[in-house]
């Protein structure tokens, strides 16, 4: 299968050249204020695109996954579309399980602490997952912002490190756009904008 990984479009996925794909995985931030209206109009886009799959996760901007009712937040979302939330899919024999959290930043969406409150959102990641999306990076992957700190999240790093998925795709940090392997899994920042909001960085192309 091809897939085609994008993450913090914040509103701008109308302006996206998109590569054909099988699957599409969005990893969260898909608005910049978080407004129902602007959520409902990335979800309009995101239901019509010419992919088999769309997969898609909540990213720190998208206040409506979190404060939003379930009901409501369920029943917004088109048919055509999988939302993972701490959750999974399996997909032609691929295992895919996404969460929105990273570790606290400022006053954003899915936040949780360091440690214990947020390992628990990472325990519930099954062993045999094959991709995992998290909106954070893990910590010394591809988590490097302009003031050179590396903020990904160390108990993620722990748990991919535990369970060896075939590829790991984030976004969150724009300027840690890219992609590299290490110890057998494939890690992704596919963040499209850069660290000034522009539209410059390309999807993300693998196959599985």
């Amino acid at each position: 299968m091809k897939f085609v990984a994008i993450s913090d479009t914040h509103g701008s996925h109308e302006s996206l050249s998109l590569p054909e794909g099988d699957c599409i995985i969005h990893a969260g931030d898909v608005s910049n204020v978080g407004t129902k209206s602007k959520v409902l109009d990335f979800l309009d886009w995101f239901a019509q695109l010419n992919f088999k799959y769309k997969i898609f996760i909540a990213g720190n901007h998208d206040y409506f996954f979190e404060q939003a009712d379930e009901s409501e937040v369920l029943s917004s979302i088109p048919d055509t579309i999988i939302y993972l939330n701490d959750s999974g899919v399996e997909i032609e024999g691929l295992n895919i399980w996404g969460s929105p959290v990273q570790p606290w930043f400022y006053d954003w969406a899915f936040n949780r602490q360091r440690g214990e409150e947020i390992k628990k959102h990472w325990d519930l990641i099954p062993s045999d997952t094959d991709i995992l999306i998290t909106h954070g990076p893990a910590k010394g992957i591809l988590d490097t912002t302009v003031r050179n700190e590396e903020v990904g999240c160390v108990d993620l790093l722990e748990k991919i490190k535990e369970i060896q998925p075939r590829v790991h795709i984030s976004g969150h940090i724009h300027e840690a756009y890219g992609q590299v392997e290490k110890d057998g899994t494939l890690f992704i920042n596919a963040s499209v904008l850069d660290f000034r909001y522009r539209l410059v960085n390309h999807p993300v192309v693998f196959d599985l």
